[in-house]
């Protein structure tokens, strides 16, 4: 493994995580403003504990009461005058609709001079949920969305049909009240509605949209899901100011400033990345190669979100298997590495944040016994990098804002790229 390059990736990475906090950008949404009656605080999301604080901290008048829901592990520690729940990601679990009781009750009778201060970040659709069908059905119908390869606008105009707080409805549940929405973003374009579904947001996407995404990916459905599925949610909100405070945009950005000041010149290639992570990572290591002989130090930068279509029953995450499949490609080339992270600092069901290869990797592989075509086949990324040191594990990191990944070139270093191994 080149240590150089392993260290300049992480750099890059830790880099720009820690500038996508949520702290700072939730003080700065809040100083100075002053709400006429009570104030009730909602956190929801990967991020929530930290915008939580963020929020206390910064208000004049106190918080009357709170909740704040976020992944199994992400609380560091209570949070003083609120309540805090741990629910299930990316599957909802009774856990989820225990918060998410707490929250409605929370925010039952409100009057028109109340503020409801909505803090939201992704994750928020599983973690903040009542199904309007029996929750093993939704977990069924999410697993079926997540296994299939769906994108996440996708996932989420099915799930706010069958919620009664996404899609809007939560907004309309605290009316008369003001909503007064925080978001963080960790969906391409930043669209309000579909960032963890939209539960303060009017809907933009309509029935005709999830009955084409049933079609598409042959849903196994109840006739409730599907009478669900036919019933229009809400598309006008008079209760709501919702602003987003941080998306993958600034991720790119200041992952690209650490690369510079390493000296590498930065290309900026995506932040709507969207596609299989396996053809992902074979592309950005198709771009490395082309670049191999440029005779200086480049990062190639793109943000988004991927898909995995599963084919099989391994352990792993997008980010994971967008950096497993780019070794074949920069395979012997001692110049070149490649790392794809989770900002929130979960990939998948695991531990590990994402996945580095570098020119090395694909030997390490054979060194193993590893197939690399029957473990992406697989879908067992995990094992794959764990054999070969390249598991990023950062822990949870407190905020969510998609997905990063960087290639990394050296002309400094002289390259051995030979020819593709099948």
């Amino acid at each position: 493994m080149n240590q150089t390059l392993r260290s300049d990736a992480e750099k890059a990475i830790y880099t720009a995580i820690n500038a996508v906090m949520p702290e700072g950008a939730v003080r700065k949404a809040l100083l100075g403003k002053q709400f006429p009656g009570r104030v009730f605080l909602v956190a929801a999301g990967k991020a929530a504990p930290k915008m939580a604080e963020a929020a206390t901290s910064v208000l004049s008048a106190p918080i009357t009461d709170g909740v704040v829901i976020s992944k199994y592990g992400h609380f560091e520690e209570p949070i003083t005058g609120l309540r805090c729940f741990e629910a299930g990601h990316p599957v909802p679990d009774k856990n989820s609709v225990a918060a998410a009781d707490a929250v409605l009750k929370l925010t039952e009778n409100l009057r028109e001079d109340d503020t409801v201060l909505f803090l939201l970040s992704g994750g928020g659709s599983a973690l903040f949920e009542k199904p309007l069908i029996p929750l093993e059905e939704l977990q069924d119908i999410t697993s079926q969305l997540l296994a299939c390869g769906a994108e996440i606008v996708e996932i989420n105009t099915i799930r706010k049909r069958l919620s009664a707080v996404k899609g809007g409805k939560f907004a309309a549940h605290c009316a008369p009240a003001k909503v007064e929405a925080i978001i963080l973003s960790d969906i391409l374009g930043d669209p309000l509605d579909m960032i963890a579904s939209g539960p303060v947001s009017p809907d933009s996407a309509t029935c005709d949209d999830a009955q084409k995404i049933t079609e598409k990916y042959r849903l196994r459905l109840s006739e409730d899901a599907v009478a669900l599925l036919r019933v229009e949610t809400p598309k006008n909100l008079d209760n709501v100011n919702a602003q987003v405070v941080g998306s993958v945009r600034e991720l790119c950005r200041a992952a690209g400033e650490a690369c510079r000041s390493m000296g590498y010149e930065t290309i900026f290639l995506t932040d709507q990345l969207n596609c299989e992570a396996r053809e992902a990572g074979r592309f950005l290591a198709a771009i490395l190669r082309s670049h191999r002989n440029d005779g200086k130090k480049t990062a190639f930068l793109a943000g988004g979100e991927t898909v995995v279509h599963l084919t099989g029953k391994g352990k792993g995450g997008r980010n994971q298997e967008l950096a497993l499949a780019a070794c074949e490609g920069i395979h012997g080339m001692q110049n070149a590495a490649v790392i794809s992270v989770g900002s929130d600092g979960t990939d998948g069901p695991t531990d590990a944040a994402g996945g580095y290869v570098d020119g090395d990797s694909y030997d390490e592989l054979c060194k193993n016994g590893i197939s690399l075509h029957s473990v992406l086949q697989e879908n067992d990324a995990y094992h794959a990098l764990l054999a070969t040191g390249g598991l990023i594990v950062t822990g949870p990191t407190g905020t969510n804002v998609n997905d990063i990944c960087i290639g990394l070139l050296d002309n400094m270093i002289p390259s051995s790229a030979g020819t593709l191994v099948n």
